[in-house]
């Protein structure tokens, strides 16, 4: 599955647990995001990860910023 305008990030539960991944690899979007926030930046991160390109890094960072503005509501 696809996401609303995320074209490089897929969604599939036979993949990664359903986690979100980059499209045609087996990285995970939440993988991306902690070589980021460790101090890696995105060509660093295409480099060590050659499947990846510099767009694959970037749509996951907005698809992150896409999850931080959904509303969360405590339960209970």
């Amino acid at each position: 599955m696809r996401l609303m305008n995320f074209e490089r990030i897929t969604v599939d539960p036979a993949v990664c647990l359903g986690k979100p991944t980059i499209k045609g690899t087996r990285i995970t979007v939440d993988f991306v995001l902690r070589l980021i926030a460790d101090g890696r930046d995105p060509g660093d991160v295409v480099r060590e990860y050659p499947e990846l390109t510099i767009e694959d890094v970037r749509e996951a960072a907005r698809y992150a910023a896409w999850l931080a503005t959904e509303r969360t509501l405590a339960l209970g």
